[in-house]
């Protein structure tokens, strides 16, 4: 498995599409649930190719199902400090091992700042909940890294759970969508690990601002 801190992805040329954030609060279609709601509204919004992608697979969902986003934009300041958080968590309970390899080790659940997904309005995490806004187990919380039951594939997780991330899966890769295989939750476009997966020549978006939004 490739990470996100591995360099073949940095490596990877972005050719900027120009493609603007829409605000995920104006898509009837999709529900957002307000955990990481922020004062600027950049965790609902998303590049617009990743929004009709989204819209697309919620058609292709079971109707009584619905995804339920967590967060699509994070600003570069936001994900810098989690990153060099969960570097500092690494050093102290695995101490003793040369920089490159926390930032290695680190990019399993958290992208550097530099190719983040987040960043760049190209990466949504969210889960499935009922028709009358329920969450839905799907084997972890979303954002819970504790254990591997967060990896897609994970066997540790009870069947009703599996079902579910295999119907949410389902519906977002025939969408175009890729998913982070560490982390269920985390499903991207037009990123640099996007291109790594699909074989693009170039990702489509590059990191954006606040004041883009």
């Amino acid at each position: 498995m490739i990470l996100l801190s591995d360099p073949v992805i940095s490596r990877i040329p972005v050719v900027e599409s120009g493609e603007k954030l829409l605000d995920l609060r104006g898509i009837p279609a999709l529900r957002l649930d307000p955990r990481l709601a922020d004062a600027a509204g950049a965790y609902a919004r998303l590049r617009l190719s990743v929004v009709d992608r989204l819209v697309t697979a919620q058609t292709l969902l079971p109707p009584e199902l619905h995804f339920l986003v967590i967060e699509g934009f994070r600003p570069l300041e936001l994900q810098k400090r989690y990153f060099d958080a969960h570097v500092d968590r690494l050093r102290t309970a695995r101490p003793g091992h040369e920089p490159a390899w926390y930032r290695r080790e680190a990019g399993r659940y958290i992208s550097p700042p530099e190719v983040a997904p987040h960043v760049a309005g190209a990466a949504v995490d969210l889960t499935l909940c009922d028709a009358d806004g329920n969450e839905l187990w799907l084997g972890t919380q979303v954002n819970d890294t504790d254990t591997d039951a967060c990896h897609t594939a994970s066997t540790s997780i009870s069947t009703d759970a599996a079902e579910r991330r295999h119907i949410l899966g389902e519906a977002l890769e025939a969408a175009g969508l890729i998913n982070y295989p560490t982390e269920w939750w985390h499903w991207c476009y037009g990123d640099r690990y996007w291109a790594y997966v699909t074989g693009a020549s170039a990702a489509r978006y590059g990191p954006l601002t606040l004041a883009d939004l």
